[in-house]
């Protein structure tokens, strides 16, 4: 089988990775990958987005399955424009199209499908531009802490977290006056404030059926002791202990069921993965927000520590053919992932610096993110630059092996977290 994975991330690179190992899989391409993906599938230069020329590669090129990476393709349409075109609708995507897909491009929608279908959320009230005087008043009375969300993608980083009193007026006024995110934050969710505990769980679903991935943390601040703007994230962790057996029975029964039944019940067909970001309160789930793809760099921490073939399983998902008893076999292992990124990120930062990857660390892996290769010279790219992610006995000795390999790579501006699981017991 030929594969084409859309998308240049380190999300993409640990799925092309994974995908590449099947014993059902040719060759592995990648539109357009990235400085390190190279070994792993083969570059395709054409712009995610770039949807006519998508098409016209896989037809060319005689491709037998798509899986699609990013938010930003699938929130625009991919899905439903290859299944549309006469040159590739008979070839399988794996990824959600464009109705589904709006659970993460519109927090709106998805506090509303949630609302409609009985799914645990915090309550919010949604405003756009317009309506700012109405807003501020809103967040004034609810006070502090509240959370403000920019409506539509903002590449992790539209979620604003206020704690103290005057932050959330600030906020409000970078959102609604400012534009501070463009047309993503031309309406905003303002939510109440959970206090519990983060988790991330991941759903292969094919339209009926789902079958659970393995849970992870992610930690979305960019500086230690989770301070600082948000970030696409600087780290992650898979498992997580507090999501035990009694807790993700939850889970499921209270949130995953309940969505998939609300996607068939409001004719969603709904294809690819599903994240539900959660908290937990009190022992109980609440659904912070839907992800209409794999998270970055969680996916960095869940797939090493899947022993199944993953290819035949996203492959059916695709074709709607999963069945009720399909699962995935794991490693017993914790897995730990740190994310290396260029000074000033999640801010202005510089490119192009060059990168000396020393010996590698057994066990060991590197995803590469925002990494391209100038006249042969690995160089930095993006504001995540890639992620070293590790297996181990315990969580404690992935971050060993993760960190050890860190001290490996060289680049000027490289920063990264080292607390990473400390709070888990790591």
């Amino acid at each position: 089988m030929k594969v084409l994975i859309i998308g240049s991330g380190g999300r993409e690179h640990a799925l092309a990775h994974k995908i590449s190992q099947s014993k059902a899989c040719e060759r592995v391409f990648m539109a357009p990958g990235n400085g390190g993906t190279v070994g792993v599938a083969e570059p395709v230069q054409i712009d995610p987005m770039n949807f006519d020329q998508l098409a016209g590669y896989v037809h060319v090129n005689k491709i037998d399955f798509v899986v699609v990476g990013p938010e930003s393709p699938l929130v625009a349409g991919l899905v439903d424009y290859l299944g549309a075109d006469a040159r590739t609708c008979e070839v399988p995507v794996f990824g959600p199209n464009k109705m589904a897909a709006q659970l993460e491009g519109s927090k709106d929608f998805a506090k509303g499908f949630m609302l409609r279908h009985g799914i645990p959320t915090a309550c919010y009230a949604t405003f756009a531009g317009s309506e700012y005087a109405q807003a501020a008043e809103y967040v004034a009375r609810k006070g502090a802490p509240i959370v403000l969300k920019a409506d539509g993608l903002a590449a992790g980083k539209g979620v604003r977290v206020c704690l103290a009193p005057g932050e959330a007026e600030d906020a409000l006024r970078d959102m609604l006056l400012d534009g501070k995110y463009g047309a993503a934050g031309a309406k905003v969710v303002v939510e109440d404030y959970l206090d519990g505990r983060e988790l991330s769980v991941f759903a292969v679903c094919d339209g009926k059926d789902y079958v659970l991935l393995p849970t992870a943390k992610d930690y979305k601040r960019v500086g230690e002791g989770d301070s600082g703007p948000n970030t696409g994230g600087m780290g992650a962790v898979s498992p997580v202990w507090y999501a035990d057996a009694d807790f993700m029975e939850k889970v499921d029964s209270q949130v995953v069921r309940p969505t998939m039944r609300g996607l068939r019940a409001d004719g969603i067909d709904y294809r690819g993965f599903l994240y539900f970001g959660l908290m937990r309160v009190a022992g109980e789930p609440y659904v912070i927000e839907y992800n209409c793809r794999m998270g970055d760099p969680e996916t960095e921490a869940v797939l090493p520590r899947i022993k199944s073939d993953l290819l035949p399983l996203l492959y059916a998902a695709a074709r709607g053919g999963l069945g009720p008893q399909a699962a995935v076999d794991l490693y017993p292992q914790a897995c730990a992932t740190v994310v290396l990124a260029s000074a000033g990120y999640p801010g202005e930062y510089s490119k192009g610096k060059a990168i000396k990857i020393g010996g590698a660390v057994a066990g060991a892996m590197i995803y590469h993110a925002g990494t391209a290769l100038e006249n042969h010279v690995l160089t930095t790219a993006g504001g995540r630059v890639m992620a070293v992610s590790a297996l181990g006995d315990t969580l404690r000795d992935a971050l060993g092996i993760c960190y050890a390999q860190i001290e490996a790579v060289r680049y000027e501006g490289k920063v990264y977290r080292r607390d990473i699981g400390l709070d888990l017991g790591g």
